[in-house]
């Protein structure tokens, strides 16, 4: 599938040409991590990587494995809350960033009565709606648009793995195949492995089955991508020995 997204690497503070900045029609610019406005019209990197335009969908942001998670609106996450307080949980994202607020009646449904009660150390899939530096961030576990769950809310069993922030937002892309080279999962699932996963942008894969086995096997799939940055073939050849092994 062709794709007209452009990338290239940058360091912080480069000047990023303004002929690489897309002008959309109707859409406005968005800004993702790791990039900044400077007013009037310049806008820099914040961290090295690579920058990532995309035209058709008006956007531009960084791609990078390293670095601190830093909450951005609107970006997925799974959360673990650590305590709950007056209507609201507190929710863990990754070591090293402020506590995220999780309300209460956040879900889907939600009333007093009906409110899901999560105990410390359970896990949330969620998403940011409010993310500004000199605040917690807040989140919720419904859609925007809807106003449903759609596949947010409490995950229960299963396992979370750590990755990448790299890894993470290539497996959340639409086209991660096109784009970032990712293909594990699907390889995983060619093979009759049968998972579920959730994705977040902090760096987070919870992967739930009935079989331990495979969610066992799912992590290391993960992990082993991530940390030997394996191209498509590899993966190819990585999945077919983990499932080998199982067998």
């Amino acid at each position: 599938m062709a794709t007209d997204t452009k990338s290239l690497y940058v360091l912080p503070g480069d000047a990023i040409d303004k002929s690489l900045v897309p002008r959309h029609k109707k859409q406005p610019l968005r800004l993702g991590p790791g990039l900044r406005h400077i007013p009037p019209s310049a806008i820099v990197p914040t961290t090295a990587g690579q920058l990532v335009v995309e035209p058709r969908k008006n956007s531009m942001w960084m791609e990078y494995n390293g670095g601190r998670y830093v909450p951005a609106q609107n970006d997925l996450v799974i959360g673990q809350v650590q305590r709950s307080a007056a209507e609201l949980y507190l929710v863990n994202l990754a070591a090293h960033t402020a506590s995220a607020t999780l309300p209460q009646l956040a879900f889907e449904g939600a009333t007093k009565k009906t409110r899901p009660q999560l105990a410390q150390g359970a896990l949330v899939y969620a998403r940011v709606v409010l993310a500004n530096r000199h605040m917690d961030a807040e989140l919720e576990c419904v859609s925007a648009a809807t106003g449903k769950a759609e596949g947010l809310g409490p995950l229960t069993g299963g396992m979370a793995f750590d990755v990448s922030l790299g890894l993470a937002r290539r497996l959340l892309m639409a086209r991660s195949r096109d784009e970032g080279g990712v293909e594990v999962l699907e390889l995983l699932g060619a093979e009759g492995l049968a998972f579920e996963t959730a994705v977040g942008r902090n760096g987070r894969v919870w992967v739930g089955s009935d079989s331990p086995k495979t969610i066992v096997l799912v992590g290391r799939a993960l992990r082993e991508t991530d940390e030997g940055r394996l191209d498509v073939e590899q993966q190819r050849k990585l999945v077919k020995r983990l499932v080998r092994e199982m067998r």
